[in-house]
C-alpha cells in the first residue's frame, strides 16, 4: 500500500482511484463495509482503491487532550488498511488550513485536483469542509459539476439496531469488554509499541514480561488479558505467541504512568527495543494488590491457566 501524507504531491499514476473517506479509527466492521463497497467500484472500473483519512484524527485537532482516544494510531490504522487491500492511504494532514477549507474548495482542490478521484464512497452522514457545512447531497451537486461518481451506503448495525461506532467501541474496551469490542470491529482490538526495559523484577520470579508504553492510543480497563501478540521487525513478522498482560499502574509497586506488561508462554529471547502488536482477547480480572512476590508469582501462574483456557477458545 503506497501512503501520500499531502494532497498536492500526488503522483499521476495514484490519480483516479475510488476513494472512500472516513476517520476509519479501529478501521471498524462499519469501515469495512465502506472499504468493500469501494473495491466493488475499483474492481469494476479497473481502478485502484484509496482511502482518504486525515492525520492527526480531526478531534485531536478541535479538542487536544493529554489522553488519547484513538484506537488506532497510524501506523496500525496503515497496518490494518493494507490489510482490507488498499492500494493507497491518502493520510492528509488535519491542521488550521484543512479545518478552514470550504466544503468547495475541498472538492475541488483536494478531491478533483489532488487525488483526481474517479469516485467517492461515503456513508450516508458525512459531512465536510468548514464548519461541517458540506453534506452528502452537496457532494452529490458537486460530482455532477465535477466529473466523478458518488456512492453512499447505509451505516453497519450492532444487534441492538444502533450504528457501529468508534464511540461504542471505546466503550466497551474501558469497560473490560475486549470481546465485545472485537465483534464491533471484526478483528481483536491491538496496540503497538517498541518494548522498554524494566525492572526485571518478572524475570526474578519466572515471568519475564515484555513492557510497553500505551501514548498515543486508548487506554482500556485497568486489569488482566489473555492476549495474542505479534513481533515485527522492519514491519515483517517475526512470530506470533499467546500470552498473558496486565495493562494498570501495578498497585504493588505502583507506578505513575500505566504500562502494560506481557507475558508471552512458550518464547525464549531478547524483546528489548522490537516492536510488538498487542491483541486483547479476553478479560481476566482487574488489577489487585497482593502479598509478596510468592503470592504474586502464584496469581501470575494461575492468570496465565486462565488466559490459556480462554485463549483455546477464542
Amino acid at each position: 500500500m503506497r501512503i501520500f501524507r499531502h494532497h498536492d504531491d500526488v503522483p499521476d499514476s495514484a490519480k483516479g482511484a475510488v476513494v472512500a473517506i472516513g476517520n476509519f479509527d479501529g478501521v471498524h466492521r462499519g469501515h469495512q463495509a465502506l472499504i468493500a463497497q469501494a473495491k466493488a467500484l475499483a474492481s469494476g472500473d479497473g481502478a485502484a482503491l484509496g482511502v482518504l483519512a486525515f492525520e492527526p484524527h480531526p478531534q485531536e485537532f478541535f479538542r487536544p487532550s493529554k489522553d488519547s482516544f484513538r484506537l488506532t494510531p497510524f501506523r496500525a490504522k496503515a497496518r490494518l488498511l493494507a490489510a482490507n487491500s488498499v492500494d493507497a492511504m491518502f493520510a492528509l494532514p488535519f491542521d488550521a488550513e484543512m479545518a478552514a477549507r470550504s466544503a468547495e474548495d475541498f472538492v475541488a482542490q483536494v478531491l478533483v485536483d489532488g487525488l483526481g478521484a474517479a469516485a467517492i464512497v461515503v456513508g450516508n452522514d458525512f459531512q465536510f469542509g468548514k464548519g461541517r457545512a458540506g453534506n452528502v447531497d452537496m457532494l452529490k451537486r458537486f460530482s455532477v459539476e465535477c466529473g466523478f461518481d458518488v456512492k453512499i451506503i447505509e451505516p453497519v448495525l450492532e444487534d441492538s439496531g444502533e450504528k457501529i461506532s468508534s464511540t461504542h467501541i471505546r466503550e466497551a474496551l474501558k469497560a473490560g469488554k475486549p470481546d465485545v469490542a472485537a465483534k464491533l470491529l471484526g478483528h481483536c482490538w491491538s496496540v503497538e509499541a517498541r518494548v522498554e526495559h524494566g525492572d526485571a523484577r518478572g524475570r526474578t520470579i519466572g515471568f519475564p514480561t515484555a513492557n510497553m508504553r500505551l501514548a498515543d492510543c486508548l487506554h482500556p480497563a485497568f486489569g488482566v488479558y489473555a492476549v495474542r501478540a505479534t513481533i515485527y521487525e522492519d514491519d515483517k513478522v517475526v512470530s506470533r505467541h499467546d500470552g498473558v498482560a496486565n495493562f494498570g499502574i501495578r498497585p504493588m509497586y505502583k507506578i505513575d504512568e500505566p504500562l502494560l506488561e506481557t507475558y508471552l508462554f512458550d518464547f525464549n529471547g531478547d524483546l528489548y527495543g522490537k516492536h510488538l502488536a498487542i491483541e486483547f482477547v479476553h478479560y481476566i480480572r482487574g488489577e489487585a494488590k497482593l502479598d509478596g512476590l510468592e503470592a504474586l508469582k502464584a496469581q501470575i501462574a494461575r492468570d496465565s491457566d486462565d488466559a490459556r483456557r480462554a485463549l483455546a477458545k477464542a
